[in-house]
């Protein structure tokens, strides 16, 4: 059991100090596809009609030919959850706070958005107001909004990451200034990494599902759902069952008490 820690250990270590500077794995597999790009390349060319190919035209693409299409599981699954539940709430505005721009940009053909990111977005469509804000210190007054998410962003809050300060206290200190700015009778859609409970500085920080309760324990959990270690969504799941995956997302929605 020790030997097996230590080689778990040692293959993280390589993973995410050694592969960013070098690969050799992935040199040598690249080097291979870079040898079937040249190959298809002359083949293309002796095809009949085919265009002229110029060197600085080149673009080689050699890693999208996969078995199946790439999915990043946590940020699909919890769009397509959140998404369903913030239309069932029917709000005139929605407030989120640093998700993934792409689910944003969907939640505005459905009503006005206001975001709120440390980095603030210079996108502009119509629906969609962008500030600047940390999750330390919104831009809201307390008790304010009526429809609010905050997803896959606390556990990278205190961790400096993004620019932000360190703190070992941002995880709750960014929920507690969520629960602020909920008004009474407000749905918060929330979600974050759940498991067993640890810091992998600096990229996040994962709580069991527990530590997120106590986190919000003036709120209501209208529902408990996850995305589990095999990548799949699970819905109306018991908190307890995740206490200790490995690295799930939990997805949370809250209500404040009227």
């Amino acid at each position: 059991m020790k030997r097996l820690r230590i080689i778990s250990t040692l293959g993280r270590f390589y993973k995410h100090w050694f592969c960013p500077v070098f690969d050799p794995s992935n040199f040598f597999s690249m080097l291979r596809r870079y040898v079937s790009y040249l190959s298809e390349w002359r083949k293309y060319r002796r095809l009949d009609g085919a265009e002229p190919l110029y060197f600085e035209n080149s673009y080689p693409m050699l890693a999208d030919r996969t078995a199946t299409t790439r999915v990043d599981a946590h940020y699909f699954y919890q769009a397509v959850w959140a998404m369903e539940r913030i239309a069932r709430v029917k709000g005139n505005i929605h407030v989120d706070v640093g998700s993934d721009v792409c689910f944003i940009g969907m939640l505005t053909t459905h009503l006005p958005v206001l975001f709120i990111d440390i980095r603030p977005a210079t996108i502009k469509i119509p629906n969609l107001t962008s500030l600047a804000g940390s999750l330390l210190n919104l831009p809201l007054a307390s008790q304010s909004v009526v429809s609010l998410s905050c997803l896959h962003v606390v556990e990278h809050v205190g961790l400096g990451r993004y620019g932000d300060p360190l703190t070992p206290l941002g995880t709750r200190l960014a929920c507690e200034e969520l629960s602020r700015t909920l008004s009474p009778g407000g749905h918060l859609f929330f979600s974050t990494l759940v498991g067993r409970s640890r810091v992998c500085f600096n990229a996040h920080r994962i709580h069991t599902p527990q530590q997120i309760l106590a986190y919000f324990d003036g709120l209501e959990l209208m529902e408990f759902s996850a995305v589990d270690d095999q990548s799949q969504m699970v819905i109306n799941v018991q908190p307890e069952q995740m206490m200790t995956a490995n690295y799930a997302c939990g997805l949370f929605w809250f209500r404040k008490p009227s």
